[in-house]
């Protein structure tokens, strides 16, 4: 299996324009290769076969900077027609479109071969780049095999590279205890609930800076280059990054708390039981919480946890959104249809049992949850 870590790391000024040289150059072949796929489908009917080396003769500035980014551009066009022309995929993307230098995301990735780039103490070594200032917070551990690096620029000027290894899959050389196990029912104001009626978390990150948030943004709106069409003051661009470190500053909050959750769980837990639910639905415009659902970042917190489950031997069980985890009464099992009604927050049921709904849901899917993983162990 693969796993990737992610550095910050601190590129002197050459460094720095070589970054900026080669994310120019990655986006002109994506999109001299786009367009000359779909000038060639308009001709002869069918997608033409390009390479990055057809263009390097027409313009020489390709040949300054790493040949694997280009190579990587072109897999990447290649993955974009798959997807959107594949008719395994249940939800299709959209034909592939040309890369703008101000909206698209600055970044490239490079393979490793025979060392080119490597992981030391305090740097990282890249192809064209050589050894760059690196904060390593973690090390690769024996047996990781190196594959490839991904650089990119953050919008409000970080840069990172996110170091691909493959690793041994993890042996799960225990059976897991099922008594410490543990289910998790999604709450829109505190992440989740567990079994136990315990919250997950009492912050909101994004509305606690809101206001900060906002003001930045009215200063921006008001200076030239706000208009579309309109050239850009340098006033704007140094607002502009004003606002984006805010955005990151954020970010890097609510990922901070998720990782401190999930880790504290994976390491208390032998099985996580969690609905398997579809977050952008939840966003939308129709159960009208989508600032509190992206803000609690449910989606990240269930992928953490089970990267983290699975390196420690451990098991994520995804319970199927469909499952009535709130209309099930835990005690005796009846089914409660009146409890559709999310304003309904307590479960009164006939056998006497009083409880919280969302408790109620998160005994239910752990219930189901240790099911489902008895007949997976068992088959």
């Amino acid at each position: 299996m693969n796993k990737a870590i992610k550095y910050r790391v601190y590129p002197t000024t050459e460094q720095s324009i070589m970054f900026a040289k080669t994310f120019g150059c990655a986006r002109k072949i994506y999109n001299l290769m786009l367009a000359d796929k779909i000038a060639g489908y308009q001709t002869t009917g069918k997608i033409p076969m390009v390479t990055p080396a057809m263009y390097k003769q027409e313009y020489p500035y390709l040949k300054e900077v790493d040949s694997f980014a280009l190579c990587n551009v072109q897999l990447h066009l290649q993955a974009a027609f798959g997807n959107h022309f594949s008719k395994a995929r249940k939800k299709r993307t959209g034909f592939p479109r040309f890369k703008s230098l101000k909206n698209s995301r600055k970044s490239y990735t490079t393979n490793n071969s025979h060392g080119t780039v490597a992981v030391s103490d305090g740097a990282i070594r890249l192809p064209k780049i050589g050894w760059v200032k690196a904060v390593i917070h973690r090390q690769p551990e024996d047996g990781w095999l190196l594959k490839s690096a991904t650089v990119s620029q953050d919008p409000d000027g970080k840069y990172y590279v996110s170091v691909l290894f493959e690793i041994p899959d993890p042996v799960r050389d225990h059976v897991p205890d099922l008594s410490n196990a543990i289910g998790l029912d999604y709450a829109s104001d505190g992440l989740y609930i567990d079994s136990n009626g315990n919250k997950g978390t009492n912050h909101k990150y994004y509305r606690e800076s809101h206001e900060k948030l906002a003001k930045a943004q009215r200063r921006l709106s008001r200076m030239q280059g706000s208009r579309k069409g309109e050239k850009r003051s340098a006033n704007y661009e140094k607002q502009l990054r004003k606002v984006n470190r805010i955005h990151r500053h954020i970010a890097n909050q609510r990922l901070d708390h998720l990782h401190k959750l999930s880790t504290e769980i994976a390491n208390r837990y032998d099985v996580v039981c969690a609905e398997d639910l579809d977050m952008r639905s939840l966003a939308g415009r129709g159960f009208g919480n989508g600032r509190a659902t992206m803000d609690n970042g449910y989606g990240m917190f269930l992928g953490m946890l089970g990267y983290k489950l699975s390196d420690r031997g451990k098991y994520l069980v995804r319970v199927n959104k469909w499952f009535p985890s709130s209309q099930i009464c835990h005690r005796c099992g009846k089914m409660h249809p009146e409890m559709k009604d999310l304003k309904i927050r307590v479960m009164d049921c006939s056998c006497g049992h009083h409880i919280g709904r969302d408790q109620n849901a998160a005994l239910n899917i752990l219930r189901e949850g240790l099911r489902v993983l008895n007949e997976s162990l068992a088959a």
